[in-house]
């Protein structure tokens, strides 16, 4: 039984790389649920055989410890019998082997082997990370305490999703290992208060303090740092690095104060929550405007702009395919000009894209700024995959349909590009077209001049489509479509259309792209008489 558990355990924590990324699409991530829903059946067919097997022996050991009983009490006696006799041999040379097969018999084999065809789709290390960052990126966005997380309350719905303290110590964890002391602190600092708050966890309050004492420490409070690592003394005097902590704590604070004249400070009273610490800066320079524009702050939009936004029939320039229907166009936003088209793609459709896609997911990449080569990074988290005409008659009609409603030429556009978003999916501020000269695709196709995002599921909350440089956010609503140029006329990038997917905070966001791009538009879109026509 002990040898079953560690093969099950192994099992369940082994993966190869060809599993990894799972969390960067939820469409890949609901096969898992299924996957579980089979194996806990499977777990408990694994049971009802155990419990059957169980039942057997105990039987067999209530039928002869009442016959050994009667035989140990007088064993000439007994044996005197023919019969008790003849039992006996029998006994010891059949049934007694029965039992020993039936003892033998390994219940778990059923269930062994459905857990190593299923393993090859498990989650690995890399998913788990992920996931826990994912999570803190939501927390950062949207402003989130740890709180809210742990009890499953996030903005307009209330999920019976829990956070236990072990979960909470792992996330404060995998923020630490990765130095990202910020987040686990308030992780840690979550563990903590619901551990004394009284709930059950493996893990004790000795390695909660001594990872957040550190994690403190590192930024900055020395005052609340030793504060804890007291704490941590108190209920552990043989920690091995608890003691040293605190005298060097104590070291470090007394030389700063004897520095700065001042007395020592009283242990502070606060508890640590949201705010207490500022978030280290990073790479992103518009971080906050990008993330207040995620929660709907900072908007843009006011009376005057929106006086200039219209709604109208579109027949893209008397096409014969849209005279009948013409298309249903919505003003975004009027410089730069964003249009949003309403039933652009049909569920039917949608979902045919969709289905054409799941197979063909794959971690969405992006170009090193520096080689030019594709990779993957940590600001674009989503699964994509490229669909031709060949895949299916609806992927030539929608493309048709773009050609039609933008009145731009296609041949030169790239593959049409799906794309779901994982648990806190997201592709941070970017721009759609190329500012390397070493592309190689400019040289024959030209620049992306315009990008057209359909938009192929409604999300819960997040996920929309942002522009930090003049305050827009676009939310999805499945069906419809947005529309813009990223090109002036002369050819120049317009560096207003910086944009970004903020990160999903419920529910699963898939999008389809079209990038257009410049060949072939020479006569369709004419350069203007000026740098930024």
């Amino acid at each position: 039984m002990r040898t079953f558990l560690f093969f099950v355990l192994w099992t369940l924590l082994c993966c190869s790389t060809a599993r990894a990324e799972i969390f960067t699409s939820i469409s890949q991530m609901t096969d898992l649920i299924y996957t579980e829903k089979e194996l806990v059946q499977s777990l408990r067919d694994y049971i009802r055989a155990e419990e059957y097997k169980l039942a057997a022996v105990k039987s067999w050991a209530h039928r002869l410890d009442d016959l050994t009983r009667v035989s140990t009490s007088d064993p000439e006696g007994y044996l005197a019998h023919p019969v008790n006799a003849y039992k006996l041999m029998k006994r010891l040379n059949t049934q007694w082997s029965e039992l020993e097969t039936l003892v033998l018999q390994n219940p778990s084999d059923a269930f062994v082997s459905n857990m190593s065809v299923h393993r090859q789709y498990f989650p690995g290390d890399e998913d788990e990370t992920g996931a826990a960052k994912a999570l803190m990126r939501l927390q950062d966005t949207y402003r989130l305490d740890s709180e809210a997380f742990s009890r499953g309350k996030l903005p307009g719905v209330q999920y019976n999703a829990l956070l236990s303290v072990d979960d909470c110590f792992d996330m404060g964890k995998t923020a630490y290992n990765d130095e990202d002391y910020y987040h686990a602190v308030l992780w840690m600092q979550q563990a903590l208060k619901q551990l004394d708050g009284g709930e059950d966890s493996v893990v004790t309050k000795a390695d909660i303090l001594d990872y957040l004492s550190y994690s403190v420490y590192q930024m900055g409070d020395l005052a609340r740092a030793i504060e804890l690592t007291r704490r941590l003394v108190a209920i552990a005097p043989t920690h091995q690095r608890a003691g040293g902590n605190l005298r060097y704590f104590e070291h470090l604070l007394l030389k700063q104060l004897n520095e700065q004249n001042q007395d020592y400070p009283p242990a502070p009273e606060e508890p640590i929550q949201l705010g207490t610490y500022s978030r280290p800066k990073d790479h992103l320079p518009e971080r906050e405007t990008y993330e207040a524009l995620c929660r709907g702050e900072g908007l843009q939009m006011n009376d005057a702009r929106r006086s200039r936004l219209f709604c109208r029939y579109h027949d893209g320039r008397r096409n014969p395919r849209l005279l009948l229907k013409p298309m249903k166009e919505e003003d975004e936003w009027d410089s730069p000009h964003i249009v949003r088209y309403l039933e652009m793609l049909s569920h039917q459709e949608v979902e045919k894209i969709k289905e054409l896609a799941k197979p063909k997911l794959a971690r969405a990449t992006v170009r090193d700024p520096k080689t030019g080569v594709l990779t993957t990074a940590n600001y674009r988290v989503s699964k994509s995959a490229w669909l031709e005409e060949d895949d299916d008659p609806v992927i030539a009609r929608v493309n048709q349909r773009i050609e039609d409603i933008t009145g731009l030429e296609l041949d030169t556009a790239e593959l049409l590009q799906v794309a779901n978003y994982g648990v806190g999916g997201q592709y941070e501020p970017h721009y759609d077209f190329s500012r390397r000269p070493f592309d190689s695709n400019l040289k024959r196709d030209g620049n992306r001049l315009a990008t057209f995002l359909n938009y192929m599921s409604d999300v819960e909350a997040g996920g929309a489509t942002v522009f930090p440089d003049f305050g827009a956010a676009i939310r999805p609503k499945k069906g419809t479509a947005v529309f813009w140029f990223n090109l002036f006329r002369s050819g120049e990038g317009d560096y207003r259309t910086r944009h970004a997917a903020c990160p999903v905070l419920v529910g699963s966001k898939w999008v389809s792209n079209k990038w257009i791009h410049e060949r072939g538009q020479e006569f369709r879109r004419p350069c203007g008489l000026t740098e930024v026509d």
